[in-house]
């Protein structure tokens, strides 16, 4: 599914609306000035509030489970604004899938 690729500076919230952001190893290939993300980059959810039944269980990190499919990146598939993924606790409960809110939109990817 095509998509604008997403950088490091991209807007990204869990779907409890705290910010998470991407650590890119990538330093070679860049968008909008920020290095593009790829599949195995961290992206980390700080303050997530979550906490059911009284029980803390923040978002901490987002796994990715649809990056390009036609594209790579230092021989890994970059992110794009319609990949998939899913938000996790510390303990690896699924939260939900993060919310893109802005990325770049000039390169698009496949």
């Amino acid at each position: 599914m095509p998509g604008f690729l997403l950088h490091v500076g991209a807007a990204l919230l869990c779907s409890h609306g705290a910010s998470a952001n991407i650590n890119s190893a990538n330093t070679r290939v860049r968008v909008s000035g920020q290095p593009v993300a790829t599949y195995n980059d961290a992206t980390l959810v700080a303050g997530c509030p979550f906490m059911p039944g009284g029980k803390p269980q923040p978002c901490v990190k987002v796994l990715w489970n649809m990056p390009a499919a036609r594209l790579r990146i230092n021989g890994q598939p970059p992110l794009l604004q319609s990949s998939a993924g899913l938000c996790q606790s510390a303990e690896g409960i699924p939260q939900g899938p993060p919310i893109i809110a802005a990325t770049q939109t000039r390169v698009r990817g496949i």
